[in-house]
């Protein structure tokens, strides 16, 4: 399969998914830039990676939305292509009305950057595949606007229809305020779409990607993305 990684303005986890995706899942992968008003036909999923697109001027995700390319990756995904936005890729989705909510500034108003442990809670789909529901993996954030708030009816309806990905917890998979870094309504880490084929996440899975770096969890979601579209 084939991984299409967005490069805008500002992004800085861009060569971080290409390593991720290329060396470590073992696909192809390639950058695709902001300006680019196709995407190649052999796509299979598209990464908006993490960063400080536009340089996060007005709001996060706000500019990028409007990059030539989301167009494209926007009737991407309403054809039912595969689309994953990390961190800054999650703010954009919220921003291209994509995935419901929005990120708030984090509830301790500070950047946060720190491992922290995910509890997955849905693996019927591509994106947790290769896990199993309530395993707990050791990602990495670095955000400062990652306070996931939606309506009480777009969170209830996200907890009903089993479309939240994963939910912040402890190291032992407990739920519970301390273990929320930023305030996220419900410990939300990540969400999809009803359709289950776009995810927003967060924190960072190809930063652990790489067992050189001491964990690779994050792996785990590349290749269960991999393993569902071979």
């Amino acid at each position: 399969m084939k991984f299409g990684i967005v490069v805008f303005p500002g992004s800085n986890c861009d060569h971080d998914a290409y390593h991720a995706t290329k060396k470590n899942a073992k696909q192809e992968a390639v950058f695709m830039w902001h300006k680019d008003t196709s995407i190649p036909s052999d796509i299979d999923c598209i990464i908006l990676p993490g960063g400080f697109s536009y340089g996060d001027y007005l709001r996060c995700g706000a500019i990028a939305r409007f990059s030539p390319i989301m167009n494209e990756v926007i009737n991407f995904a309403n054809k039912g292509g595969y689309v994953i936005g990390i961190c800054n890729g999650f703010q954009t989705l919220t921003e291209a009305g994509l995935l419901p909510g929005t990120l708030l500034r984090n509830k301790s108003l500070n950047f946060v950057c720190a491992d922290i442990h995910l509890k997955v809670m849905n693996n019927s789909n591509i994106f947790t595949s290769k896990l199993k529901t309530g395993d707990i993996i050791r990602i990495p954030i670095a955000h400062g606007e990652g306070n996931y708030f939606a309506d009480d009816d777009s969170i209830a309806m996200l907890e009903d229809e089993k479309l939240i990905a994963f939910k912040y917890c402890t190291k032992v998979g407990e739920i519970t305020d301390e273990s929320n870094p930023n305030g996220s309504l419900n410990n939300i880490a990540g969400i999809m779409n009803k359709g289950r084929n776009i995810l927003g996440m967060m924190p960072h899975p190809e930063r652990y990607s790489d067992s050189q770096l001491g964990c690779n969890d994050g792996l785990k979601i590349f290749e269960s993305i991999a393993h569902s579209l071979k």
